[in-house]
């Protein structure tokens, strides 16, 4: 019996028990993205994270070649990351802070990646930060912007109830547009007020409460939804296929625009930033809100906290120093 020629390239599995070579160029730039992204598919990494680090990492090999800099990830150095990436983005191409630190993040995971697995005898992000960049306000609908927003969906028309249902449960949950497109129907717990929320961005359910205004808005677009469909999902199209996040993003922006709302952008994450404002206005704690925001961290609530807190604007008012000064009258 006649063997088959063995391939001369090595494959994916093979290129992975070379880990420790003391060469740093055995493992080209796309065998590295391979081992990268099969990693992040077998530890179940969300299907939308695989491909945002896959578009970034190939922008940073184009971006690499561009300048006819080494793609080889064994041979690239933090200098190369600093001067042929950072600087490169910022004053040539002119990207805003926060987009070359999108495209970082991407590359910190991969070298990190490479270096832990001793893929690569270095590591080139070891000691690289994140580009600082100065906080921007949190951009937020007034009750006028919110009254007129949803003002907007027909409420004659099946598409018009389930966009006005949708905003009112965005803004009463704060939950992110991947969230709320993963809710089902059976996720509303009627008896205790509350929702499921599967879809996270951490992978840890929580529950976040409903009000009874909120439930009753609920139960009136399930019964013209109907309870029994072709799918689970809460949201549907009138094909009875699940409304995706895009379909969201796109519905919400156009109400924004017969609104005239152009000082504010309307997206899904605009409501969870109004509904963090409005929680904080009425007394929520850093608790409560990193609970039903589902923020791993207090980084953001605190954020939330520091600028809408109004107690501190009204003590503000009771300790300003310029209220020990001796008022004089203007002309005299």
């Amino acid at each position: 019996m006649t063997r088959k020629r063995r391939t001369n390239d090595l494959a994916t599995e093979d290129l992975s028990k070379l880990r420790g070579s003391l060469r740093a160029d055995f493992l080209d730039f796309d065998d590295a993205l391979s081992l990268f992204i099969k990693d992040g598919e077998m530890r179940n990494i969300r299907e939308h994270t695989i491909r945002y680090y896959r578009n970034e990492l190939t922008t940073f090999r184009r971006i690499l070649e561009e300048q006819e800099i080494t793609t080889t990830p064994g041979e690239i150095t933090q200098a190369i990351i600093q001067e042929n990436v950072i600087l490169y983005l910022r004053d040539i191409k002119q990207l805003k802070i926060t987009s070359i630190n999108t495209r970082l993040r991407a590359i910190r995971a991969f070298f990190n990646f490479l270096y832990k697995n001793d893929y690569i005898p270095m590591n080139p992000v070891k000691n690289l930060s994140l580009v600082r960049d100065r906080k921007s306000v949190i951009a937020t609908f007034s009750t006028k912007q919110l009254n007129d927003i949803l003002s907007k969906p027909d409420l004659k028309t099946f598409t018009g109830v389930r966009d006005y249902t949708l905003m009112l449960l965005l803004l009463e949950t704060g939950i992110r547009a991947n969230e709320l497109v993963g809710v089902n129907v059976n996720d509303i717990n009627w008896d205790e007020s509350t929702l499921l929320i599967r879809n996270t961005k951490g992978y840890k359910q929580r529950y976040v409460p409903v009000s009874p205004t909120m439930k009753e808005a609920l139960r009136r677009y399930i019964s013209i939804r109907g309870s029994i469909v072709d799918c689970n999902a809460l949201f549907v199209t009138i094909d009875d296929t699940p409304l995706t996040k895009r379909q969201v993003q796109s519905r919400i922006n156009g109400y924004g625009k017969e609104a005239q709302i152009d000082n504010v952008r309307c997206s899904p994450h605009t409501f969870r930033h109004t509904f963090a404002k409005l929680s904080v206005k009425n007394g929520a704690g850093i608790f409560e809100l990193q609970q039903i925001l589902g923020h791993t961290t207090f980084d953001m609530v605190r954020t939330y906290v520091n600028l809408f807190a109004e107690d501190v604007k009204e003590q503000h008012r009771k300790f300003s120093p310029l209220n020990t000064l001796k008022k004089r009258n203007y002309g005299k």
